[in-house]
């Protein structure tokens, strides 16, 4: 847990749900409480243009911001974080549903927390992120940066994928089966969980392994250091990496995925007491009767 505070707290930053103009009346009424704090409120025009108001550049208004909040679910804040991860800007999930493993402030609690951010009381919790590349076998390089995961599946549903591993540039493992996840400990609660990985603590500086159905029962799921350096390629004519499962980019024989822990984490805002194993208690109805 970090000791870290904000500079400031003077101008928030806001996205939405997209397509989600319900949201509104939720919006507008938290926007009331944070303005009432004497916080001045920036929304990104694409959030703005959804519910009918004016509103401004995203860049230029993390830019501007102090922080910046999503107000909708986990996968809004996942947005959030990696759209905005070069601006470096702590960020605070907003929950418009149920509660969430990343956004955990429900609508209920935005005043207090405001309160309580403005009198110092919160905290900043620092992130693993992933950063990686892809390199054509012809040198080309895009590179990206993953907050929960990168997986890498297969082309065709009806094949296998075989995928080879390499940590620090010695050979690992041979997968095969449907593909790998690479996770952070963020993501773990995530794809990953859902195919039978473990449960990582969220500030751990490390990357899960799992296989997805494998070929072989073997194949086991592991966590790795952050400090390695995991290299994928596949000798397939064309395996599909999954980026937070909202970009993808085709790999083909030849090319190559390279992973390593960013040198900077992303910054998430929580209230002090929020507390990890309250909420994965919660989320995932561990201890009631069955």
């Amino acid at each position: 847990m970090s000791n870290k505070k904000l500079n400031q707290i003077k101008t928030v930053g806001f996205i939405l749900k997209p397509d989600a103009p319900e949201i509104k009346p939720l919006y507008k009424k938290i926007v009331s409480q944070i303005e009432s704090k004497g916080i001045k409120v920036l929304i990104a025009s694409k959030s703005a243009k959804m519910i009918g108001e004016d509103g401004i550049n995203f860049n230029e208004m993390c830019e501007i911001s102090d922080f910046l909040i999503s107000l909708g679910g986990d996968g809004t804040l996942l947005s959030l974080v990696r759209r905005s991860y070069g601006h470096h800007k702590a960020v605070l999930g907003i929950n418009a549903g149920n509660l969430g493993f990343l956004a955990d402030i429900s609508i209920d609690e935005v005043e207090l927390f405001f309160d309580n951010l403005l009198k110092g009381d919160y905290r900043i919790d620092d992130r693993m992120m992933i950063e990686g590349f892809v390199e054509s076998k012809d040198g080309n390089i895009k590179k990206f940066f993953a907050f929960n995961d990168v997986v890498i599946t297969r082309w065709a549903i009806s094949k296998m994928v075989n995928i080879n591993a390499s940590i620090n540039g010695d050979w690992f493992n041979t997968y095969r089966g449907d593909g790998l996840i690479i996770s952070t400990p963020t993501g773990s609660t995530a794809y990953n969980l859902a195919v039978g990985g473990p449960i990582i603590y969220p500030l751990t500086q490390a990357f899960i392994m799992t296989p997805i159905s494998p070929h072989s029962l073997t194949q086991r799921p592991i966590v790795v250091p952050a400090d390695l350096t995991i290299e994928l390629s596949s000798s397939d004519d064309i395996a599909i990496a999954v980026i937070d499962g909202q970009d993808d980019y085709k790999l083909y024989n030849g090319d190559k995925l390279v992973i390593k822990g960013a040198i900077k984490g992303a910054k998430l805002l929580h209230k002090r007491e929020r507390n990890y194993f309250s909420v994965l208690r919660e989320k995932l109805s561990w201890g009631e009767d069955s």
